[in-house]
């Protein structure tokens, strides 16, 4: 699935596509002028100087076929829309928090339109995730450092802070379990770090959610996603039956909605601790951050809420972008505590 999150950003070295060329070219007027006059002279049997008529009737139609040969090139020009090189469009510009908003692929979508999901790929946009370590052993305690390169293989060191940090970090494995949202922290060189300790052996997807800002301003936001291995007797744990209600910690959460392939419905969520409505704090800028993977290729989402609640509950804005079995991970917090809730999702 696409994500719906503010992220850290990146230096990108300018990439501003090259202006296109016109290869029309517009007549030179005077070129024409002469053209037109030199097929207009009458010689006139008893005298050489031309009939002023015809001279002035010459003169018309060598106007009009001069308008015409610039109208159309201008036409050209402005039908090609080459006033100059293409500017770079803002990726992400909403300060944290303000609106629900998908994140995930390489471009940010606007509601109501299917996404494609994020983090599939190790290089999108211009931009690279490199892990520095990918082995990890089972249950003990590690540190995952990283890069984000630009197109030249530079560390990125220039990132928009989004939903209150510069990037991102979600780690799961391949079975959607074990998920953590992190906070790396940057080294002066682009060098990400965070500790990280993966419990089981097996295959986990590291997702590296953050806006990249570029030398003259631009915005895009990506993420990127690698794989991370730990030796071991792997033994994959098949998805709960989908399910709009769960425990954790005390509290009951619920949702309301029915997410539809390539549709943006609201999808409200409703905390309970053991005397009503939980009170809901602030995390990173929001009263609750979603995060949707889909099950097979490990698409993701990263969906932010309505900036107030809503009646008490928490409502987001989901897209879903296409079929098939995807797993919930709503953070939130209390007393500040934050707490995951997990849920499976079926979209026929």
């Amino acid at each position: 699935m696409t994500d719906q999150r503010p992220a850290a950003v990146p230096v990108v070295p300018d990439q501003v596509p090259d202006a296109v060329v016109i290869s029309d070219r517009v007549p030179d007027p005077a070129l024409v002028s002469d053209r037109v006059s030199d097929s207009a002279v009458v010689s006139d049997p008893v005298s050489a100087a031309p009939d002023r008529s015809t001279l002035r009737l010459a003169l018309v139609v060598g106007g009009l076929v001069l308008a015409v040969l610039l109208g159309f090139g201008l036409g050209r020009v402005n039908a090609t829309g080459t006033t100059g090189s293409p500017s770079l469009a803002a990726e992400h510009t909403d300060p944290p928090g303000v609106a629900p908003h998908n994140h995930g692929s390489a471009t940010t979508t606007d509601q109501g339109a299917a996404t494609e999901p994020g983090g599939l790929a190790v290089s999108a946009a211009g931009f690279t995730l490199a892990p520095l370590v990918t082995e990890f052993a089972a249950g003990r305690p590690g540190q995952l450092r990283f890069q984000v390169r630009d197109a030249q293989r530079r560390p990125v060191t220039r990132f928009a802070i989004v939903h209150d940090k510069p990037l991102h970090l979600i780690v799961v494995r391949r079975d959607l379990t074990g998920y953590q949202h992190l906070h790396p922290t940057m080294a002066a060189d682009g060098t990400w770090s965070v500790p990280l300790t993966l419990a089981q052996p097996g295959v986990w997807r590291a997702y590296a959610d953050f806006t990249a800002v570029a030398d003259n301003g631009a915005q895009t936001a990506v993420t990127l996603g690698a794989d991370l291995v730990v030796p071991g007797d792997y033994r994959p744990r098949s998805l709960p039956a989908p399910a709009t209600s769960t425990t954790v910690d005390g509290f009951t959460v619920g949702y309301l909605g029915t997410p539809q392939a390539g549709a943006t419905v609201p999808v409200t969520f409703r905390i309970d601790g053991a005397g009503g409505a939980a009170p809901l704090e602030r995390y990173l800028g929001a009263y609750g951050h979603l995060v949707a993977l889909r099950e097979g290729d490990l698409g993701y989402l990263h969906v932010h809420p309505e900036p107030e609640l809503v009646d008490g509950q928490v409502k987001f804005w989901l897209t879903t972008p296409g079929p098939g079995r995807y797993r919930l991970y709503l953070d939130f917090q209390v007393d500040a505590e934050v707490k995951t809730a997990e849920f499976t999702l079926t979209v026929p």
